[in-house]
């Protein structure tokens, strides 16, 4: 069986309950040996942790503070994921800019990205990058950094050729690519015949982007399967190509 890694994935989630182990565990039984966890706030911090003890060798969690979970107080909720940098953490993420919801603070945003791009430098992790509607000013952002050893993955990338170019400029860096790969008529299924397999992740960022033919349902690990079988059709590679890079790739990015 072909082992694969899914690089982002919030198995911790509310919308998995008390069932959550059995999840990770069903995953593992799918090949899925290895389950990187996304950090999004305080609120949900110590469950990541808590799941994460009960799989060292399974899930690996990281730090950080998603762009959509900022509140008035977010200098604290910036200070709360410092008090998290001494634990073994293998990235920081989910991180970045979110300008589709109303009441933004685009400002806020970038003080809080930059803050946390510092943090990874002074870490020595990778960066796991949120983009919703920003794209533009998250590689500006990003390009202020070349030269300085910043390296990561933009998650959930449904972006063009012309971004995943740009962005390899500026450093080592990955994209995730997920279930909408399977969506019909996704932009994205052109678009990564392209990419060079050595610079794909697979993720689910389940309980999200559930891959078709079971959207609708809660989404899981397990299903990282059916994710690379799509990306093997599309660039006529064999699946268990598809599995040995992508799975090189990810534990090259996060050195597990």
């Amino acid at each position: 069986m072909p082992k694969y890694i899914d690089t982002h994935s919030h198995l911790y989630d509310n919308a998995y309950g008390n069932t959550s182990p059995e999840v990770v565990r069903r995953a593992v039984e799918c090949g899925v040996t290895k389950i990187v966890f996304p950090d999004t706030d305080e609120s949900v911090r110590d469950a990541m942790f808590s799941l994460a003890s009960l799989f060292p060798d399974n899930v690996f969690p990281c730090i950080g503070l998603h762009p959509t979970e900022l509140g008035p107080d977010w200098t604290s909720q910036l200070e709360a994921v410092l008090k998290y940098s001494g634990r073994k953490v293998y990235a920081v993420g989910e991180i970045g800019m979110d300008f589709y919801w109303e009441g933004y603070d685009e400002a806020v945003q970038e003080e809080v990205f930059r803050a946390q791009l510092d943090l990874s430098l002074q870490l020595g992790l990778p960066v796991i990058v949120h983009n919703r509607e920003a794209t533009g000013r998250i590689l500006s952002i990003i390009s202020d950094y070349r030269g300085r050893g910043l390296r990561g993955v933009l998650h959930a990338f449904t972006g063009s050729y012309e971004t995943f170019s740009e962005i390899q400029r500026y450093g080592d860096w990955f994209v995730g690519i997920g279930g909408v790969l399977t969506f019909r008529k996704a932009a994205i299924a052109e678009t990564v015949r392209h990419i060079p397999i050595d610079r794909i992740v697979l993720e689910t960022d389940s309980p999200y982007l559930t891959p078709a033919p079971y959207r609708g349902l809660r989404n899981e690990s397990a299903l990282i399967p059916v994710i690379a079988q799509k990306l093997a059709d599309l660039k006529d590679l064999t699946l268990e190509k598809v599995a040995s890079h992508t799975t090189s790739n990810a534990e090259k990015l996060f050195g597990i």
